[in-house]
């Protein structure tokens, strides 16, 4: 189970997801996000810390709530991944689409808040 902790830093919604995001916690995952988007900031950080492991699943609920924010004017980016997490996201071409950041800070400077 995936607990989805958030908090607005510099105007940007930091989403910090713990553990997995995986088949049986990418639905939660995108619903606590789609919530969390429509009421707050536009611009959101994927604090990946505490992510052990994501899968195909943890992918697309990325792709989604980054569809969203970038439909409501905002972004997202992603910082602090581990090794394993950073490898599925490289083979999956997302570090190049939304960006790997070593801190929550640059990623933060990385969407112009």
């Amino acid at each position: 189970m995936t607990t989805l902790n958030n908090e607005v830093t510099g105007g940007v919604l930091v989403l910090k997801p713990s553990r997995r995001i995986d088949s049986s916690s990418a639905k939660s995952f995108e619903d606590d996000a789609s919530t969390l988007l429509e009421s707050g900031p536009k611009k959101v950080v994927i604090d990946a810390t505490d992510l052990d492991y994501i899968s195909s699943a943890g992918l697309r609920v990325i792709l989604t709530t980054a569809k969203k924010a970038k439909a409501a004017g905002g972004g997202l980016t992603i910082a602090c991944a581990k090794n394993n997490v950073k490898e599925v996201l490289a083979v999956s071409g997302f570090d190049n689409i939304f960006g790997l950041h070593d801190s929550v800070a640059q990623a933060i400077a990385s969407l112009g808040a």
